[in-house]
């Protein structure tokens, strides 16, 4: 058992995150668990108040993530609304909505929030830069088949290696060089 707990409820992410800090030399372990989640315009927000319901739920040091797509064209969204956008119109929506437009500028922000107690939330926030594709590539979880990280051809879902260019890969690191030097 590790002294760190991921809180979640979403398999694919806790995976994600497992490896990316185990390779970083942080050991957490899954707490399943549905947390409050806000509503603000403010991914900081969402993600600072999500830490604070998981620590009170497991009582031990914890982290959660909160990610959002922002697209330019569309003024920032769907943003911190990210995940309901998802369940409701998924990628397929996502396309539609771009349909007749050129530009395909978008942002991946993914926000690390750790918690140890006495409502201390610490924020570890990484964005990269990327484009929509044009349709839905095969592979992936969430929106990883229709974003394309700057630089590459292909989206998250088919990229070799994500966890070298993703948003939430440049946010635990930020965290683990932290967390480390912490303990």
């Amino acid at each position: 058992m590790s002294d760190l707990y991921f809180a979640s409820s979403n398999a694919h992410k806790f995976e994600e995150v497992q490896r990316i800090l185990s390779n970083l030399g942080v050991n957490i372990t899954l707490f399943k668990t549905t947390l409050e989640e806000i509503q603000s315009d403010s991914l900081s927000k969402i993600a600072e108040r999500k830490a604070i319901d998981a620590y009170t739920k497991v009582q031990k040091p914890v982290i959660v993530e909160d990610d959002g797509l922002f697209i330019d064209s569309l003024d920032g969204f769907p943003g911190p609304y990210s995940s309901y956008i998802y369940d409701t119109i998924g990628n397929k929506g996502i396309i539609r909505l771009l349909e007749n437009i050129e530009s395909r500028d978008a942002k991946f922000v993914a926000i690390i929030a750790y918690c140890s107690g006495d409502n201390d939330v610490q924020l570890f926030e990484s964005s990269i830069p990327g484009k929509i594709s044009s349709s839905i590539e095969k592979g992936g979880w969430g929106y990883d088949p229709i974003f394309i990280p700057a630089g590459e051809s292909k989206t998250y879902a088919n990229v070799p290696n994500k966890d070298r260019l993703s948003h939430r890969a440049s946010s635990l690191k930020k965290f683990s060089d932290w967390f480390m030097h912490k303990h």
